[in-house]
């Protein structure tokens, strides 16, 4: 299932951007196209009831925007934000077009991979591999988790928060 979503977003489309970030140690990716912005750390207001991963929402222009850890959803150690801690604003596929900010941990770069740059998660597979990565990207530096960004969202928690706010 995994090669099968790593074929797709190389099929004919040639080289693809994606936008890498650190976390906790480790280096992710998501697709570019799907970035709106990245900004850094605001104020955040906290919402009751929502899943422990979603700090709260945030004011963006006018606009409500709900605010996801990332290391909080992927289970990882909390630590106090840094001067490099932003938020990635992104656009979700849904019917709405929703926007979404991600707090990672620093934003370091945008790669260029080719279809052969990137190989699917390996076969023991963790229920996160399986739902979450699109693919691992191989770099000098060693390797990148290409994040299915869709697939990290869930877009039915998302619009009931969306109601609260």
């Amino acid at each position: 299932m995994a090669q099968a979503a790593t074929q797709n977003v190389f099929s004919s489309n040639g080289p693809q951007k994606f936008l890498t970030f650190a976390l906790a140690n480790e280096e992710y990716g998501i697709n570019v196209m799907e970035v709106k912005e990245i900004i850094g750390m605001m104020p955040v207001t906290v919402l009751p009831q929502t899943p422990v991963y979603v700090k709260g929402v945030i004011n963006l222009r006018d606009k409500v925007i709900p605010i996801i850890d990332l290391r909080c959803k992927f289970n990882l150690e909390q630590v106090e934000p840094t001067e490099r801690t932003c938020i990635i604003v992104i656009e979700t596929e849904d019917q709405n077009h929703t926007l979404v900010g991600l707090i990672i941990d620093s934003v370091s770069e945008v790669i260029n991979l080719k279809g052969d740059e990137v190989e699917p998660a390996p076969a023991m597979q963790t229920q996160f591999n399986e739902q979450l990565i699109l693919g691992l990207a191989k770099c000098e530096n060693g390797v990148k988790i290409l994040l299915d960004i869709d697939k990290v969202i869930n877009y039915d928690e998302l619009s009931e928060i969306e109601q609260e706010a």
